[in-house]
């Protein structure tokens, strides 16, 4: 059965975007101008763009390449089409215009791409490296722009664990590379640049936010109207310029700037709407959920009383709480608004923004997360254009309120239906004398996260030579993280108030880091040869504290958080580390005729991380490019083929992602002033993980770069891995940092596919594509059988790996669910376990559409994923706790279907390894998702050019709104998961620019 989570549509902006369609009015003094654009060889073209320039009216060719254009006599027109050269041409009130557009070998160079220490043009990259524009961002209505690339990048996947807001979502670049996978301890995190400046991409602990191994997102803090561009770098030649610090991949986030020589320009955005929990899971009514407790007495021989079945006995039987439409499904506001205006002459452009969002949530309450942010970009040069300055800066401000909503959705999924209510006919919380722990006490208690967060770089070059340039770059960030918990005693039990006490939490987190990249920049052109050299050094240095200081015993809730008033004060945590980072980096790049292309990269880093003899490694790689569309012996009567080029790289980074002084003896102070007892043992000699990357991929492009084709093969594999070794206890260490002798490989297809689908006049319709097939496993790691990892991974196995039970079915005599005992020794341990599956994705991409007809915008983008994944869990049926209702079948079914209701022990560990440790747990999660759907309309008529507006655009957005899959948990996209599934939103807005 095929499930649809819907949304009901805002039908009423809808038809406010057509109303507002009909009063659209043709400018004054225009007449209606046609022509024909051909080709050099008379041939026509269809989809040239033809606009009316400091207009936003335009005009598309169709299949004979003709057009019509309504424009003034004093017009100016641009001819633009990729392949070719454009035109500009002045109107002197003619009514008939031809023109003839002449091929452009320069056609694909006009999408540069950004490269981090360079940028390349399109066309010539020999590395992997996708992009995504602010057009795919700036209207989601999610707070982190990680969130904005699912779907849309071939090799990037992006998951998020919960639907509560700044939560940090995962990232894997072609897939998991280190055997480390802890919460403050990861090894495949990629390295995030903002506008030049690495920042540190580990979440921030927090207890008011504890999600399912998540933490908060220092991304968050940026505006996303803000972001120019998302540009992911993936393979060795993209990558091993930067070292050890992109051996997971690099994000590039490019922040907007002003355009050269547009003037003032002033532009605001704003939206609201809604989200909410779209699907919940199929659970036992009271009348159900009651039929099976019983049964589940009579078949244990029990007798129900006040002590073993409160349920049953006292609480009432005729009453009945949707506990999920109760807990998470509220409807949940939001809100955004942008402003920025922005000005740019000959020499001098800058922007200036700021912006506020709002997000309430789906659980009872009144809590929020809110986000302000400011943000300054600016470039110059001087008139001779030798030196040139850009300095951006990004201010973000959170202050989030939410509660510790880690267990509520599974309270809410196990309370039973006749629980009861939650509050007294006073007000005050309902404990039904004892006999439940109401879930709506942990809303007594008071938190409040504040994140503050600076990101700064300043940028000088200097022009020499017209070959010779010196660049540097200086880069700070600050971040600091305040939170602060208040636990009064209302949040417990009244019964139990003589055993608890008033309790506060207050923690500090300071993140500061620095950087310096002096570089050197050297291009050449000697006949049909060019270079383009870059050699640069890297100084970096980050100090992160952290202090985390708990009071007990205020005599009154309104001093909670004051530690003057606790009675007892202790500090749980007071840290300072400091990472220092240096290295030297090289790039020459060569190109012959324009169409062989090559790229060396090298660099050697220095980390504070590992022991003086091993600190410095050395990392490089290797990139070529062969246009072969461009070798005279290619037949350039095939019109069909417009771009062919085959590209490859091979290279190697490295990986330094593990906690500071991990070398190092540690030593911990007692309590007092007594002295010192030990907490880590020293490994001088462990060193770098290696990551050896390999490619080969084929570009093309048709029927004049109308269709373009991309399709890579990748493998990558990360050695000498770098974990924390699992001592005994005995030892009285849990672990010792050390490398392992196992290699980890990932390798997959990737394929890309766009086409302008659609191009004439009114009407356009562009389509894009990109797939996915991934492969991770453990190919070697040598006496595995010895280490802790014997029961995590198998050699020759993915890495997203389930060990497990093999399931039997219901043993007839005791009605309980089996699994097999392989060596028949009467216990289930790890030699039982034998059955492996993959819980990884088989492959997964994203379907993109753009229509435009006339004044309107379509968009919509569909995501896809084919994988396993864990069902979700419920109790064993018959104890106390509500059940999915496939429970009610019992009885009618075979008796291998179902488990008997029963309370006893034996009943419960029996499900337990059939529902958490057997085969028969996994599933097909598999979903296909209208993840993005956005709607507009522009009006341009006298009304609004009278008052200045260059632009005034009305639209509607959802996201998540529909979702197939034969999943029957909360979200396939965390399958097995019982944290909040992604929202469903729905929002509508303007956008204004004078």
């Amino acid at each position: 059965m095929k499930y649809f989570y819907t949304h009901q549509c805002g039908f009423g902006l809808i038809l406010l975007l057509i109303f507002f369609s009909t009063t659209t009015a043709k400018a004054q003094n225009t007449y209606k101008l046609s022509g024909q654009v051909t080709d050099t060889t008379g041939q026509a073209i269809p989809g040239v763009h033809i606009q009316r320039i400091n207009t936003t009216n335009g005009a598309t060719t169709d299949f004979d390449g003709n057009y019509n254009i309504e424009v003034t006599g004093n017009d100016r027109l641009s001819f633009t089409y990729l392949g070719y050269q454009a035109q500009t041409i002045a109107v002197n009130n003619r009514k008939l215009i031809n023109v003839q557009l002449s091929p452009s070998t320069e056609a694909l160079d006009e999408v540069v791409i950004n490269a981090g220490y360079y940028r390349v043009k399109d066309r010539e990259r020999t590395g992997s490296i996708e992009k995504v524009t602010s057009e795919d961002i700036e209207l989601q209505p999610v707070t982190n722009p990680i969130e904005a690339l699912q779907g849309r990048m071939a090799g990037v996947e992006v998951v998020q664990s919960t639907g509560v807001p700044g939560a940090a979502p995962t990232i894997r670049i072609r897939g998991q590379s280190s055997l480390r996978t802890n919460f403050d301890d990861n090894g495949n995190l990629p390295l995030y640049i903002i506008d030049g400046m690495p920042i540190n991409s580990s979440p921030i602990d927090s207890q008011i936010q504890l999600f399912e191994g998540a933490g908060v997102d220092p991304l968050n803090t940026l505006d996303l109207t803000n972001i120019e561009s998302i540009e992911v770098l993936k393979d060795a030649d993209a990558t091993a310029i930067y070292g050890s610090r992109g051996a997971n991949g690099v994000v590039l986030i490019t922040t907007k700037s002003g355009q050269k020589n547009q003037g003032i320009k002033v532009s605001t955005k704003l939206y609201t709407g809604m989200s909410r929990v779209d699907n919940f899971l199929n659970l036992l009514n009271t009348q159900q959920y009651l039929k099976i407790r019983k049964q589940a007495f009579e078949n244990d021989g029990v007798e129900p009383n006040a002590y073993n079945a409160f349920d049953l006995v006292l609480w009432d039987e005729n009453r009945y709480t949707d506990w999920q439409k109760e807990l998470f499904g509220k409807t949940a506001e939001l809100r955004s608004a942008s402003f920025n205006i922005s000005n740019a002459n000959e020499t001098t452009s800058y922007i200036i923004g700021a912006s506020y969002q709002k997000q309430g949530t789906v659980f009872p309450g009144d809590f929020s997360y809110e986000k302000k942010t400011f943000n300054l970009n600016l470039n110059h040069q001087s008139k001779d254009k030798k030196f040139k300055l850009n300095l951006s800066a990004n201010y973000g401000l959170d202050d989030n309120d939410l509660f510790n909503s880690s267990t509520f959705v599974s309270t809410a999924l196990s309370l039973a239906p006749n629980a009861p209510r939650l509050y007294n006919d006073d007000g005050s919380l309902n404990w039904e004398d004892s006999t439940w722990s109401n879930p709506l006490a942990t809303l007594q208690n008071e938190g409040k996260l504040s994140t503050n967060n600076l990101i700064s770089n300043l940028g000088l070059t200097y022009r020499l030579t017209p070959s010779l340039s010196l660049k540097s770059s200086f880069g700070y960030t600050h971040l600091t993280s305040e939170e602060n918990i208040q636990t009064p005693i209302e949040s417990y039990d009244p019964d139990m108030w003589d055993r608890v006490t008033n309790r506060s939490q207050y923690s500090d987190i300071r993140r500061n880091s620095w950087i310096v990249e002096p570089q050197i920049h050297y291009r050449k052109t000697w006949g049909q040869h060019h270079f383009n050299t870059i050699v640069g050094a890297t100084f970096q240095e980050n100090k992160n504290t952290s202090l985390t200081i708990s009071g007990r015993g205020y005599i009154d809730r309104n001093l909670i958080g004051n530690l003057e008033a606790a009675d007892q004060v202790s500090i749980i945590k007071d840290r300072d580390l400091t990472y220092k980072y240096s290295a030297i980096f090289a790039r020459l790049a060569y190109d012959w005729k324009e169409k062989y292309y090559l790229n060396l990269t090298g660099r050697r880093d220095g980390s504070s991380r590992f022991g003086p003899d091993k600190r410095f490694a050395n990392f490089g790689a290797i990139g070529a490019a062969w246009i072969f569309t461009e070798e005279n012996f290619f037949d350039k009567h095939l019109n069909w083929l417009s771009f062919g080029k085959i590209r490859g790289s091979y290279g190697t980074t490295g990986n330094d992602q593990i906690g500071d002084y991990r070398y190092l003896d540690a030593y911990e102070a007692t309590p007092g002033p007594d002295g010192l007892y030990p907490t880590q043992l020293t490994n001088n000699d462990f060193s770098w993980e290696t990551n050896k990357k390999l490619e080969a991929a084929l570009e093309l492009s048709f029927l004049n770069n109308r269709i373009h084709t991309e399709i890579a093969w990748y493998r990558n594999r990360s050695s000498n891995q770098l974990v924390g070794y699992p001592l005994p206890a005995i030892t009285g260490f849990s672990k010792v940092e050390a490398n392992l002798p196992a290699t980890v490989e990932n390798k997959g297809w990737e394929l890309g596919l766009s086409a302008k689908v659609f191009q004439k006049q009114s009407f356009q319709w562009n389509t894009s594509l990109n797939m996915t097939i991934p492969s991770s496993k453990l190919v070697a790691f040598p006496d595995i059988e010895e280490t802790a990892y014997a029961n995590t991974y198998r050699v020759g196995e993915a890495l997203s790996l389930d060990i497990l039970y093999e399931f039997e079915g219901v043993d007839p005599d005791t009605g309980y669910y089996t699994v097999k005992d392989v060596n028949e020794d009467g216990s289930y341990d790890y030699d039982d376990r034998l059955i492996t599956k993959n819980l990884g994705r088989k492959f997964f991409g994203g379907v993109y559409n753009k229509l435009n007809y006339k004044n309107f915008s379509l968009s919509f983008l569909f995501e896809f994923v084919k994988q396993n994944g864990r069902k979700t869990s419920s109790l064993p049926p018959g104890r106390l706790g509500n059940n999915l209702k496939s429970v009610t079948e019992y009885g009618s079914s075979s008796p291998e279907d179902l488990q008997a209701p029963s309370q006893s022990i034996n009943a419960f560990l029996a499900f337990n390894r059939y529902a958490y440790n057997s085969d028969f747990s996994i599933t097909d999660a598999s979903f296909i998702r209208l993840k993005t759907l956005s709607l507009g309309y522009e009006i341009s008529n006298d009304f609004t050019k009278n008052i200045g507006l260059s632009q005034f655009k009305l639209f509607v957005h959802a996201q998540n709104l529909l979702t197939i899959t034969d999943y029957e948990g909360l979200d396939p996209q965390s399958p097995g998961s019982k944290a909040l599934p992604s929202l469903q939103s729905l929002t509508g807005g303007l956008q204004l620019t004078f």
